[in-house]
């Protein structure tokens, strides 16, 4: 039996992107990565679901793991007659891609979803809600190039509904924010306006904000597993890996496991984008290089003892800056060795190739 064809246009491919697979790899044919594992990859291409491996070609010229394929990918593929396997030859250009640091000692960039158009960041309102960690996703998907939405979930267990807005509001100036209950489809109308023109949209949020039944909701169907909250309010894992499930209506969504930690990466503009208000007022500053911090002068400062602005705010301000200034410090040593890692394979390749003449 045959796989289901899949219409690739309902999945994001278009025009553009058909002309740059037609003028750069002729001969192969576009997929889009739906599931990443540890090297190999769950592809969806015109002929339906393939199993994909990269090519050692392209795996050799590699030298960043960032530029590897990751879920939400268009990829160049290379079929194999009578198997439903393709060969990856290339990763078509990005339009956007939401990366975090690696968890651990290591500095180097993990792309966790590619060619989003919107990202809906879930912050759930059965317990406190942490507004400090939607500024952080807010400061990522600022710089990832897709449109964030606040998406507050379990609605049915709040209480203070107004309140929860407000100070959503408070920390996300001009995004759009809808509260929901997935279980019963309270507020899913407020999404509605976010599917339209066949969208991939990428779910961000912690472990048991209600990720998994959002997307059974917006699927018809209980395609993801779901589990209770624990006991002590700690979210339980039910997603173990990225990804891609294509939307009844059009377009896709990209499920993302909860993250235990997310780290920035490459955010300076996004830092900016996400406290529009600090940015606004530091214009004020008598200096253009102000840290906010002790400086004279400072309109950011003097901002917080008139109260405009909240002092919590601002403190999670710096505690992002100082850790965007100290990634950018460790991602300097580690582009340094990645050249020199590079420089001295070419070499002795060179080497290689000489020897063999002789």
């Amino acid at each position: 039996m045959s796989p289901p064809v899949i219409d690739l246009a309902r999945l994001g491919w278009d025009e553009d992107r058909k002309s740059y697979m037609h003028e750069n790899h002729p001969d192969l044919q576009p997929a889009r990565v739906a599931v990443e594992h540890r090297g190999s990859y769950v592809l969806f291409g015109a002929a339906g679901e393939l199993f994909g491996e990269i090519s050692g070609r392209f795996r050799h010229e590699t030298t960043l793991g960032a530029e590897l394929p990751a879920v939400g990918d268009w990829v160049a593929t290379r079929p194999l007659p009578n198997e439903a396997k393709a060969v990856i030859e290339a990763v078509l250009p990005r339009r956007s891609s939401f990366s975090r640091d690696v968890a651990g000692l290591t500095t180097e960039e993990q792309v966790l979803a590619a060619n989003v158009d919107v990202l809906f960041i879930l912050a759930g309102l059965d317990g406190e809600l942490n507004v400090r960690r939607v500024e952080r996703f807010l400061t990522l998907a600022s710089e990832s190039g897709a449109r964030p939405v606040v998406v507050l979930t379990k609605v049915d267990r709040c209480d203070e509904l107004a309140g929860a807005l407000q100070d959503v509001a408070a920390v996300a100036p001009g995004v759009d924010i809808a509260a929901v209950c997935a279980l019963d489809g309270t507020g899913m109308d407020e999404l509605a306006g976010h599917l339209m023109d066949d969208p991939t949209i990428a779910l961000l949020g912690t472990s048991g904000v209600g990720k998994s039944t959002l997307i059974n909701r917006l699927l018809n169907n209980d395609l993801m597993v779901t589990k209770k909250v624990r006991w002590d309010g700690k979210g339980r894992h039910t997603t173990s890996h990225r990804q891609l499930i294509p939307l009844p209506g059009g377009g896709a969504i990209i499920d993302t496991p909860g993250l235990r930690e997310l780290r920035l990466w490459d955010a300076d503009t996004g830092l900016d984008t996400s406290f529009t208000d600090i940015a606004d007022l530091a214009t004020g500053c008598r200096f253009a290089d102000c840290t906010h911090e002790h400086e004279p002068e400072c309109a950011v400062l003097a901002a917080v003892e008139l109260g405009v602005l909240d002092g919590a705010r601002l403190a999670s301000y710096r505690k992002l800056a100082r850790e965007l200034a100290a990634l950018e410090r460790k991602k300097d040593v580690h582009l340094a060795r990645e050249h020199a890692r590079k420089f001295k394979k070419l070499t002795n390749d060179a080497r290689t190739r000489s020897r063999s003449r002789w």
